[in-house]
């Protein structure tokens, strides 16, 4: 890792998806490509310096773009083990996991990540 190692931030899609009941259950993919807009327009709040968005879908929402500052994964089964894998393979870099599942949580801490919920990247 060198200083000029943007944060790699990992975002569990289907967790902040759902983490606003705003009728996002009718359109899984459409859900998952709102937030990733959100996501390339607004980047990380709050954070100053260079990120590295990962964008990590699954179920209905595989087969989602990247766009442009977004990277966008199609887990090939469970979400979960996909970004537990990613942490696995930052090789020492920072890394901010987002999601509110509690054992995700711990298995991406094990590995040194940070963690944070859904509303760092949607507010309610």
């Amino acid at each position: 890792m060198t200083e000029s190692d943007p944060l790699l931030v990992i975002v569990d899609a289907a967790n902040v998806v759902g983490s606003v009941p705003d009728g996002w259950w009718r359109d899984r993919r459409g859900a998952a490509e709102r937030l990733r807009d959100r996501l390339a327009s607004d980047g990380l709040p709050g954070h100053s310096g260079p990120v590295e968005i990962i964008l990590v879908v699954e179920g209905a929402a595989r087969g989602v773009e990247p766009v442009p500052g977004v990277r966008v994964e199609s887990a090939p089964g469970s979400g979960d083990d996909h970004m537990v894998d990613l942490v696995a393979g930052a090789e020492g870099r920072p890394v901010l996991v987002v999601t509110a599942d509690r054992e995700l949580r711990r298995r991406v801490r094990e590995l040194g990540a940070e963690v944070s919920g859904p509303r760092t990247v949607r507010p309610a």
